[in-house]
């Protein structure tokens, strides 16, 4: 969209005539943000969205983002071992760089590998999560291809002077503990809430006969993060917010080729300023000012390296009640700066700037439901990219819709790909991708229920494929834009309050997440790490002060490599929970997780035939005690 389109549309809305108000912040408990940068409630949301409670974070134990996040809809994940080992998530079967995630609205990725540490990331600094499935570039730019995950840090819902703290055990000497305050007076609240995370671990690398002695030991890892908000009220509808946000962490892991004791550092770190005005009874703007920071730093055999990425972002978002429906409009100002240190003789330093245009329009009337969505970036690396998405719903009984969508995403090159020593191709261009997608689903009591249909195809994948070319000179493994691949699939989910004690949910997904191998469109292999099926059975017990639930979680094989002869086999994973609430202060939970001691695998260390598999927790327990005065 060209500023010219925004200014115009900045001057219809100011021409609007008035209208009786409505509340644009409705109730938090039943709305997301993500799925159109303004707040809408379950029913009347048309993309497929998934929202993840301060509850069910409780209820995780000892694990982790990564393996609660693999509990949801459309959603599969990796890991390269344990607790704080590096571990990837793909939306509907897309690639793990294809997912936006932000904490606080900020984008904390590693801008050098393209990805989120979400091992480092604490559910114990986490009060919700909403995951948006399906292309988003429209309305948060780059790397939206596959969906966003959206993250909130721990907030008060009001001034009151709140405490509260827990501590937990678990296998392989896992220590946890957080604790947190939230008050406020005149207008001002604050809060500041504080974790630690602490393990032995196990190897990170399965051991095999060839495997070296220091690669047998255990892998540990430490986390420690706090979050911290501060808001005031000026006037009614008038505050300014800060946050700030910070993880530091260690983790040990292991390598074929020494015995060298490796470990890597990483610091995640954001803090934003956010000015909410309400301009008039139908206009809200809010500009927020911010600055994500992720530094990861690896020790091993060959030496020290250390990656930096900075990205200062600035937003003004207007939301605006028109007589029918809703308009957004926003400027989104992305700088990204990265300074790589490879080894002690070898130094980059590269930046990129882009700046957003987008505009969305959500209407709810009637048994229509309607949702658009347009946006251009121009950035001074890649150019220039449009693009936009459509999705109509209609009610056709009481509790009954069915809907549909269509949309473009794209995804930036990292500046690895682009620019790393003697590897980057400085002329990649963006991936893009369409997706089609349609929905039924059904909101009542007791049953709630849905299934959504989708096909996204990718072109421009890059691929390290291509022969020695201008900076490159690693002929066979240079980044090219050739890779392509079609992702059809299915995912259904469905909760059941069978009774006032009995609750009954679960999803699965089947998909074919694979390659094109030709002009002609015809299908290859499945893509690395994905399943054609997968998802999770929930089935809970609650009554009076008990609360006791199970989770079977399941997928189907994958394979480590493109030619799909390295395979990972399919396998269910038995997941138990309880809490007691001792009083209504205090509260003792606990989680047995994998409690049949299922021996399975997330990833390899290659594909080749003698790599070996990274290890996978065994049968763990974990034991926690909460305070929290209400």
């Amino acid at each position: 969209m060209k500023r010219s389109t925004v200014a115009s549309l900045i001057g219809l809305l100011l021409s609007v005539p008035a209208v009786a108000r409505e509340n644009i912040n409705v109730n938090a408990d039943d709305v997301n943000v993500t799925a159109g940068r303004i707040a809408q409630t379950r029913e009347s949301t048309i993309a497929d969205v998934t929202v993840i409670t301060r509850e069910e974070i409780e209820r995780a134990g000892q694990a982790g983002l990564i393996e609660l996040l693999q509990r949801q809809p459309g959603v599969e994940v990796d890991s390269t071992g344990g607790s704080g080992q590096p571990a990837s998530v793909f939306l509907r079967g897309a690639n793990s760089d294809h997912v936006v995630v932000l904490v606080d609205g900020l984008r904390l990725n590693s801008a050098t590998l393209g990805n989120f540490s979400f091992q480092n990331m604490p559910l114990a600094q986490i009060d919700r999560i909403e995951i948006l499935r399906g292309p988003a570039s429209s309305l948060y730019g780059a790397d939206a291809i596959g969906g966003v995950i959206q993250i909130f840090t721990r907030k008060a819902a009001d001034d009151q002077t709140r405490f509260n703290a827990a501590a937990g055990y678990g296998s392989h000497n896992t220590r946890t503990a957080e604790a947190g305050v939230s008050a406020g007076a005149k207008g001002t609240t604050f809060g500041i809430s504080v974790s630690s995370y602490v393990t032995d671990g196990f190897s990170a690398i399965r051991a095999t006969p060839a495997t070296p002695p220091k690669n047998r030991d255990d892998d540990g890892y430490w986390n420690n993060a706090v979050s911290a908000y501060a808001e005031h009220t000026f006037a009614p509808d008038q505050t300014l917010r800060a946050q700030f946000f910070q993880s530091r962490s260690r983790y040990h892991y292991d390598s074929n080729f020494s015995n060298f004791d490796n470990y890597g550092d990483e610091t995640l770190r954001g803090y934003t300023l956010t000015s909410t005005n309400q301009l008039t009874d139908i206009w809200q703007s809010k500009l927020s000012w911010g600055v994500g920071f992720n530094d990861a730093e690896d020790h091993s055999a060959f030496g020290a390296s250390d990656f930096r990425t900075t990205q200062q972002q600035i937003t003004w978002q207007h939301d605006v009640l028109l007589p029918v429906g809703k308009l957004m409009l926003a400027y989104d100002r992305l700088e990204q700066e990265v300074k790589g240190v490879p080894n002690p003789t070898t130094t980059f330093r590269r930046d990129r700037d882009n700046d957003g245009f987008a505009a969305g329009y959500l209407l709810d009337e009637g048994k229509h439901l309607l949702q658009l969505s347009l946006r251009e970036d121009h950035n001074t690396q890649y150019g220039a990219h449009t693009t936009g998405n459509i999705g109509y719903g209609y009610r056709f009984a009481p509790g009954w819709r069915i809907s549909a969508g269509y949309g473009n995403a794209f995804k930036a090159p990292s500046f690895n790909m682009l620019y790393y020593p003697n590897f980057g191709n400085p002329d990649l261009k963006p991936e893009q991708s369409r997706n089609l997608e349609a929905a039924l689903r059904y909101t009542g009591q007791p049953v709630s229920a849905g299934v959504v249909i989708f096909e996204n195809r990718v072109r421009n994948l890059i691929q390290a494929t291509g022969p020695a070319a201008g900076s490159c000179t690693f002929a066979g493994f240079c980044p090219v834009n050739v890779g392509k691949s079609r992702i059809r699939g299915l995912t259904a989910d469905a909760n059941w309050q069978i009774t006032d004690q009995w609750a009954l949910g679960g999803n699965f997904t089947v998909q074919s997440p694979r390659s094109i191998a030709d002009d002609s469109g015809n299908v290859d292999g499945l893509l690395q790490r994905r399943a054609e099926r997968y998802g999770t059975l929930r089935l809970d017990w609650a009554s009076g002060a008990w609360r006791v639930g199970s989770e079977l979680v399941g997928t189907s094989e994958r394979f480590e490599d493109a030619a799909n002869t390295k395979r990972m086999g399919g396998y269910a994973l038995l997941n138990l929970t309880a809490s007691y609430l001792i009083n209504k202060d205090w509260k003792v939970e606990a989680r047995a997780d994998n409690v049949l001691d299922k021996d399975y695998v997330l990833a390899y260390t290659g594909g080749s035939p003698t790599a070996a598999p990274y290890n996978t927790p065994g049968a763990t327990v974990f034991v926690g005690l909460r305070w929290q005065p209400q």
